[in-house]
């Protein structure tokens, strides 16, 4: 049995947490074809409460620390998502178009693209996708739809004031 890599959440600054559910996946559970890049490739809904106080905008990302690249794979990163959001629905991953407010937008991910791409794992023990709210002190994070994920990664550990995850795996 491999050991696998830790989850990059490990070792930044702690921050609180807060309530963050999904009608289409659960902790520790594995995800479903329509969530999978070969399958509808489509975003799980997800739905949180709770921010910490002082929380100005939001972002939302996926991230895959399984991945044999030596830094991981990033799925997903919605962005500037407004601080009134309490939900993302199924699917909002596909444009900039269904995400809520007028400065959000999806930045690139590691495939690249500027959307969702869901689970594609080589063969071998399964994936974890690791889903992250981000509660953040500012309305805009300093980035572009260009920006490479590390980048917002960056920008995202020195803005944010709570983060919820959601874990979820696949593997072929």
């Amino acid at each position: 049995m491999s050991v696998r890599p830790p989850l990059p959440y490990e070792f930044l600054p702690q921050v609180p947490s807060f309530p963050l559910s999904s009608e289409d996946i659960t902790e520790g559970g594995t995800l479903a074809r329509e969530f999978l890049h070969a399958g509808g490739n489509l975003s799980p809904q997800l739905a949180w409460s709770g921010l910490p106080e002082g929380t100005r905008g939001i972002a939302v990302t996926c991230y895959d620390p399984d991945a044999p690249t030596g830094s991981g794979w990033w799925h997903w990163l919605a962005l500037n998502l407004p601080a009134d959001t309490t939900e993302l629905p199924r699917g909002a991953g596909s444009s900039d178009a269904s995400l809520p407010g007028d400065a959000s937008f999806h930045g690139r991910n590691d495939f690249p693209g500027n959307q969702y791409d869901g689970a594609a794992p080589p063969p071998g023990a399964p994936h974890r996708y690791v889903f992250a709210v981000h509660a953040l002190d500012v309305a805009e994070l300093d980035v572009t739809a260009d920006t490479p994920p590390a980048q917002v990664g960056f920008h995202l550990t020195f803005h944010t004031l709570g983060r919820a995850l959601l874990t979820a795996e696949y593997g072929v």
